[in-house]
């Protein structure tokens, strides 16, 4: 038996990175999956987003695990679409148990040199989106209680040059989630934030990232930047998998967790440690 035999997940940014590890770890525990992604490229992201194939490729492998997958194309920033695919999901599924706001985009820059449109769709995905994913999932989770798992980032307990768009959102996510766990607790919905370091995804690993912690290489690639990464970290690595995010997230939906309410939990390789 799986810890989530019976239950179901909303996901989203579920194509690929955390999104698509936790999709397949809910899976594997026995939940079914209502899963969303954007699937389209977005003008002030420099590396490419998760397409259709992707998206398809997690259904396909969560079907595979004899679970069943309720999927589609939407845009966090979009509360109309992120309804529509919740209550979509929940009538064909039959109820929603955890919810899991992953979905994010990265970048750099200088406060003072960001675009407006940079900081727009940092903000409209990053802590936007989750704030719509939540209020499209609270009916639903009001029946019977449930878990939120919000991702928040070392970026959301303190600051990081060259991304305060970014922090900005991450910052925001951890300020709603304790919210909302007070909001909640009373409906025994709880909120719960993660905060993972750097993520062995498309997120950190693109030129962009890259040219950024190896301003003194021409051209510097994933070897070249290991070592940069690894100093912001106390444990001598890099960056964590999606894995390791998804065990703590899976932690915090589980019964395992059921008086854990409210609580910033890092997975940061010690980098918040002092």
């Amino acid at each position: 038996m799986g810890r989530f035999d019976g239950k179901v997940a909303f996901i989203t940014g579920a194509a690929r990175g955390q999104g698509r590890s936790h999709t397949l770890t809910m899976a594997r525990e026995g939940a079914d999956i209502i899963a969303i992604d954007l699937c389209a490229p977005i003008d002030s992201v420099t590396y490419p987003m998760a397409e259709q194939a992707d998206l398809e490729s997690v259904a396909k492998e969560v079907e595979a695990l004899d679970r069943r997958m309720s999927w589609r194309i939407a845009d966090v920033r979009d509360f109309d679409a992120v309804q529509s695919a919740v209550d979509a999901g929940v009538a064909e599924l039959g109820r929603l148990d955890i919810v899991c706001a992953n979905a994010g985009i990265g970048g750099f820059g200088k406060a003072e040199e960001l675009t407006a449109e940079a900081w727009g769709d940092m903000i409209g995905i990053n802590l936007t989106g989750v704030w719509h994913t939540a209020k499209a999932s609270i009916p639903h989770l009001a029946d019977r209680g449930g878990s939120m798992i919000l991702t928040s980032s070392t970026a959301g307990v303190r600051g990081i040059p060259n991304i305060a768009h970014y922090s900005a959102a991450k910052h925001g996510v951890i300020g709603l989630g304790k919210t909302l766990a007070l909001e909640l607790a009373d409906r025994n919905i709880r909120v719960n934030m993660v905060v993972p370091t750097s993520v062995d995804t498309p997120l950190i690993h693109n030129q962009a990232a890259y040219d950024l912690f190896a301003p003194d290489i021409d051209i510097p690639t994933r070897a070249d930047v290991a070592s940069r990464f690894a100093a912001l970290n106390a444990l001598p690595v890099p960056w964590i998998n999606p894995s390791d995010v998804s065990a703590l997230v899976a932690f915090l939906a589980s019964e395992d967790a059921r008086y854990i309410t409210g609580a910033v939990m890092p997975v940061d390789a010690g980098q918040t440690a002092t």
